[in-house]
């Protein structure tokens, strides 16, 4: 980063409760901060259900309008509300950078920035696009007030691809997600030993307990081999709208004994460390965040080769294994493999922490500064 002086960012997401761009927008928030720049972050919640610790030096602002519109036209209102919301934050902030986290944010801060042309506004993408469309109005919006965003980010080529294809965005960037090692440790803290007995082996997932998550996909693909590898449990971390059907599944394989459903953690590196296998099921991704932490964290994986992320995460037959997505036999018969060859599983490991350097936070946040400084030499030469 060129800058003479620390720069003034202002990051703009929904809220900071468990979820992968938030914990972006917090580990970015905090290693912008513990650097000495001067860092807001920004969100339509309240801030009761934080989730994710910010540096004491990060200046938090709740603007506590984050409400459901029964309607259209209170969608309009409640939307109107915001963008002149974040307009007045930015005014009174006056960062250099104004960065949002995801579509709708993106389309708000947008909006927000028109008139003042000191701050330099960026959207940041974090799932493929088409796997979660907007509605009419939001798709309309985004196709053309992208183009009033300096810059979009992308995390994979192929979300960068559908951008430039369906957006009017002029400069898309693909820059990934870090995977920080060591994690941090917050509360509710949840350790392995409590759920899982000694000298059992563990085949670790993270993630909401949603549909995209295909954990339903997962417990049918431990079920094929459950019995073939007695000494093995199958953990899942995470909490969600899923639970109960995914309770009622696994007690209906008769695998209540075996799957895990450990709930909502804030150590889930704890939880890495004492993996011998790591998951990812899901039929979609926008990048695969656990995917990437449990491979810094050295634990071999296995995922589906969904769009988009894990495979330009898993380096296959490298650190880990890439199967069909969506097929659970697939799926089981690489289980199968991994839990049955230590061996393997301890070369894979060897290769797995490659992770900490291609995904840490300091080459990733690098990524981010170069874009910083583009843009800010481009905006001061219009001056």
């Amino acid at each position: 980063m060129t800058a003479k002086v620390p720069l003034q960012l202002l990051i703009f997401i929904s809220a900071l409760t468990s979820g992968g761009a938030e914990r972006v927008a917090a580990n970015l928030a905090n290693y912008w901060a513990n650097k000495g720049w001067q860092v807001t972050v920004v969100t339509l919640s309240d801030g009761s259900n934080d989730f994710y610790e910010l540096a004491p030096t990060v200046e938090r602002v709740c603007l506590d309008l984050l409400r459901v519109s029964d309607n259209f036209l209170i969608g309009i209102f409640n939307n109107l509300r915001r963008v002149l919301s974040l307009h007045r934050v930015l005014r009174k902030a006056k960062p250099n950078i104004a960065l949002a986290m995801m579509d709708e944010a993106n389309i708000v801060l947008a909006i927000a920035a028109i008139g003042l042309p000191a701050v330099i506004a960026l959207g940041s993408e974090h799932i493929y696009p088409p796997q979660v469309p907007l509605s009419w109005m939001w798709t309309g919006l985004r196709r053309t007030l992208y183009s009033h965003l300096a810059a979009v980010t992308a995390l994979t080529a192929e979300s960068r691809d559908w951008l430039q294809r369906h957006t009017n965005a002029k400069n898309v960037v693909v820059i990934p997600n870090a995977a920080p090692w060591p994690l941090s440790r917050n509360a509710p803290l949840l350790m392995p030993k409590a759920f899982v007995l000694p000298k059992r082996k563990m085949a670790l997932t993270v993630g909401r307990l949603v549909e995209q998550k295909g954990f339903d996909l997962l417990i049918d693909a431990f079920a094929c081999v459950a019995l073939q590898h007695p000494d093995w449990d199958l953990v899942i971390v995470g909490e969600g709208p899923l639970s109960h059907a995914l309770a009622a599944q696994i007690s209906q394989a008769g695998l209540s004994e075996r799957i895990i459903l450990v709930g909502r953690t804030g150590n889930v590196g704890d939880w890495y460390n004492a993996a011998d296998l790591y998951v990812m099921s899901s039929r979609f991704e926008g990048f695969g965040n656990t995917l990437a932490e449990a491979l810094a964290h050295g634990v071999p994986a296995l995922s589906f080769d969904c769009n988009c992320g894990p495979r330009n995460i898993i380096r296959h037959e490298v650190d880990g294994l890439l199967v069909e997505n969506g097929d659970v036999a697939a799926m089981a018969s690489a289980l199968n493999r991994m839990m049955g060859d230590e061996v393997l599983r301890r070369q894979f490991s060897v290769k797995a922490i490659n992770a900490r350097e291609r995904f840490s936070i300091e080459k990733i946040a690098g990524m981010w500064e170069v874009l910083f400084g583009e843009l800010m030499r481009i905006n001061a030469n219009k001056k």
